[in-house]
């Protein structure tokens, strides 16, 4: 029999899609089974008529992470409220236990942080839409951060370093 440890480490980290406002009970449907799930929570001051209130809100709404083996994916759907996994060129997808760690650390320590939607990936063409090379399309060849992205220019023939702070584009659909 696998002690603790090594169950741990043959287990995989998923993200799964809820129906709206069912992450904590979600939460503790997964606690109950012994199934590891991490709902990331941030304090939040809500305002009522005659009060207000910290609460503990999810900080990502509709998801909730788990760590399954890569067999068990089915048990998550025995869970009243998931409604799917976050998936990957059409499989569910494996978030790394770094990031998981990375994320609980930033909210354990209370650090400040957004959550925001990443919009543009690597191999999304794009179009320039300010600075000296508007009305130029490329193609998104690397991410550097959150605001640096390397853009390679075609006609032109050479890779662009663009910072969003100082210069706009849009994708391309």
């Amino acid at each position: 029999m696998k002690n603790e440890g090594e169950k741990e480490a043959s287990q995989n980290w998923y993200a799964l899609y809820t129906r709206s406002r069912a992450e904590k009970k979600v939460h503790d449907q997964f606690e109950q089974r012994g199934i590891h799930a991490y709902l990331p929570l941030r304090k939040e001051l809500r305002q009522w008529s005659d009060r207000k209130k910290w609460v503990e809100v999810p900080a990502i709404n509709s998801y909730i992470f788990v760590q399954l083996p890569p067999d068990g994916l089915k048990k998550a759907y025995d869970i009243t409220g998931v409604v799917a996994f976050v998936n990957d060129k059409g499989k569910p997808a494996v978030i790394p236990a770094q990031q998981i760690a990375a994320m609980r650390a930033t909210i354990e320590n209370n650090l400040a942080f957004t959550i925001e939607q990443a919009t543009l990936r690597k191999g999304e063409r794009v179009h320039i839409t300010s600075g000296p090379l508007t009305g130029y399309e490329g193609e998104i060849t690397e991410i550097r951060g959150k605001s640096l992205f390397c853009i390679e220019i075609s006609p032109i023939g050479f890779t662009l370093v663009i910072d969003t702070e100082n210069a706009t584009f849009e994708k391309i659909k």
